[in-house]
């Protein structure tokens, strides 16, 4: 169900007084006596109201400060990221809050009205997107904000990621190339855009090929190292025959090679290794990781110019960016 925005006139007709009564009460006016401004605050607690978050006090009054949402600050994936946006926040005279959902929804929502109740110009987010009720609430709100790393089908946003069939396809080719014809995929959640479309490269460059699709070789998991360590176990485990792997990004490729390691597989003699992201630990790992480098830095500098941009000019058509990858060969394939 979609979340609904609460205004001063819900809290006026439940408390059954006067909009202007409410808000007196919210900005602490002194003319209003002290039983009636506690109701009418327990009310807002209540039914959940966000004070200062309307899109009309995001127009009328500027704080030079935008909120960030970053879905996960352990990644270093997004370490990089958020490394354009503060250089970008810096050279145009903006300063940014920061705050992180690790992944859960209901965190994501909390952080929008924790940073809508601040104040803020506008926000950059990298949604956790197993919903879109937040997204579609700020649109609803006309709040300026632009989706960092993700893309939502049938969502006209500012938006901009990075050509992620491009680099599912751009991965498998390369092990195909390599002579390699049963490849493992360790995928992300696949109610994320990034990792959907991998997916879609991954089968484009099978297709290509003439090796047939086979869904029992897409093992679906979290993103982090441990994810992918206990996948490449189950696979093993379950006896599936492979003889590459492409990850959905770094860390479950590092995973993956330790267990991989563990079971006494050679890389790249018996198992190839492909992640995704190059981030920076990639060309320090033994052997050294083979994988899809995106424009980290350059995402979150253009993301904070498309976010200003949507500030000035709030008429203008919604911006799709997408930034071209390269493949990075290293020793695990």
């Amino acid at each position: 169900m979609k979340k609904k925005y609460v205004t001063i006139r819900d809290i006026a007709e439940k408390a059954g007084v006067s909009i202007n009564t409410v808000s007196r009460a919210l900005n602490n006016k002194p003319d209003i006596s002290e039983e009636t401004k506690k109701r009418i605050l327990e009310i807002a607690r209540e039914l959940g109201y966000v004070k200062n978050a309307t899109a009309s006090s995001l127009r009328s009054k500027r704080t030079n400060i935008v909120g960030v949402i970053i879905a996960d600050s352990a990644n270093p994936f997004y370490a990089e990221v958020l490394k354009g946006i503060e250089v970008a926040s810096r050279k145009y005279g903006y300063q940014i809050i920061l705050m992180n959902t690790e992944r859960v929804y209901e965190n994501e929502e909390k952080a929008i009205d924790v940073l809508l109740q601040r104040r803020v110009d506008g926000l950059l987010i990298t949604p956790v997107q197993d919903r879109s009720d937040d997204i579609e609430l700020l649109m609803e709100r006309k709040v300026p904000f632009v989706v960092v790393g993700r893309h939502f089908e049938g969502l006209e946003v500012d938006e901009i990621h990075s050509d992620e069939v491009k680099g599912g396809y751009l991965a498998t080719k390369h092990l195909i190339g390599r002579g390699r014809r049963n490849i493992l995929m360790i995928s992300g959640y696949l109610f994320k855009s990034a990792a959907y479309m991998r997916l879609e490269g991954y089968k484009k460059a099978l297709k290509e090929h003439g090796i047939p699709f086979k869904e029992e070789m897409v093992i679906v998991t979290d993103i982090d190292i441990e994810s992918g360590y206990q996948a490449m176990n189950e696979a093993i485990e379950r006896g599936f025959h492979f003889d590459a792997v492409f990850c959905y990004n770094d860390l479950l490729a590092f995973g993956a090679m330790k267990a991989l390691k563990e079971h006494g597989y050679k890389i790249p003699e018996d198992v190839a290794v492909v992640g995704y992201d190059d981030i920076v630990y990639s060309s320090f790992v033994c052997p050294s990781l083979t994988t899809v480098r995106i424009k980290k830095f350059e995402m979150g500098f253009e993301a904070f110019k498309m976010l200003l941009q949507r500030m000035k000019e709030r008429r203008k058509k919604r911006k799709r960016v997408i930034l071209d990858v390269e493949l990075v060969v290293r020793e695990s394939s």
